[in-house]
């Protein structure tokens, strides 16, 4: 396949998406699906597992699972072993899994600071070491595909509750995605990474319960994010389309970041 089409063209790459069993993940992986790539979504629920690959299989993607909690520092580099050892290869990674905590930050707690660094920083970290080194770098290509948030570019209004370790993590994903593009644009690989501003999920669920059009009276678009929004930039990132960008971070948030 020439053109264009060529470039955005995923079939015969492997895709894995880290908390892609609803929500933001399953929809980034219904991307890549649609576009050729066999995606392997990781969660900690098999039962929500089984319902988003029978969904993705619905849909003519090829897609496969693997029940796991990121969140313990040994479980990162055995999801990658297991992918290589079913495909193969491992073409394309997106750091979606994500937690968040909300508590006034005098208040915050230990053990919930720990629980959100794990999840958001330091397995991204590792799922990207791991995969880098056993797969990335020894095919001399890779797309690794980190999503940050708005949230990791300033604090929460403050009417809002806090929600200190989620902003400090998501501001840590950024600045990882440059460090890791600085070190790996040598070996092929890029990383980049997508800033979602407020989407309908289960993590945003009380939020929005109750700041739901505030925030969508400070948002140029005049709506919050929808089931179709990430899609074309998570198939940027993950495609030959963006071959030459590498260390930069896509904010999607209807503009409500500009004002």
């Amino acid at each position: 396949m020439s053109g264009l089409k060529g470039l955005l063209d995923l079939s015969g790459r492997v895709a894995l998406v880290t908390g892609g069993s609803r929500g933001l993940g399953l929809q980034m992986a219904e991307a890549l699906g649609e576009f050729g790539a066999a995606v392997v979504l990781t969660a900690r629920k098999q039962d929500e597992l089984d319902v988003a690959v029978a969904h993705l299989t619905k849909l003519g993607v090829k897609a496969s699972a693997i029940a796991v909690d990121l969140g313990k520092p040994e479980a990162p580099a055995p999801v990658i072993d297991a992918i290589l050892a079913q495909h193969g290869r491992l073409d394309i990674l997106v750091n979606n899994a994500g937690t968040s905590w909300g508590s006034p930050a005098e208040d915050h707690p230990r053990e919930a600071w720990d629980k959100v660094v794990a999840i958001n920083l330091t397995a991204p970290f590792l799922l990207a070491q791991a995969a880098a080194k056993k797969a990335m770098i020894p095919a001399g290509r890779g797309r690794i595909v980190n999503i940050a948030s708005i949230e990791g570019f300033k604090g929460h209004p403050p009417r809002m509750p806090g929600t200190i370790a989620y902003n400090t993590t998501k501001g840590g994903v950024i600045n990882m995605t440059r460090a890791l593009a600085a070190e790996w644009g040598g070996y092929g690989i890029t990383v980049n990474a997508i800033a979602p501003g407020y989407f309908p999920s289960k993590m945003t669920k009380n939020v929005l319960g109750t700041f739901e059009q505030d925030l969508i009276a400070r948002t140029p678009r005049g709506q919050l994010g929808g089931d179709e929004d990430l899609k074309g930039a998570m198939l940027l990132f993950a495609s030959d389309a963006s071959a030459h960008v590498t260390g930069q971070i896509l904010i999607v948030d209807g503009g409500a970041s500009v004002i």
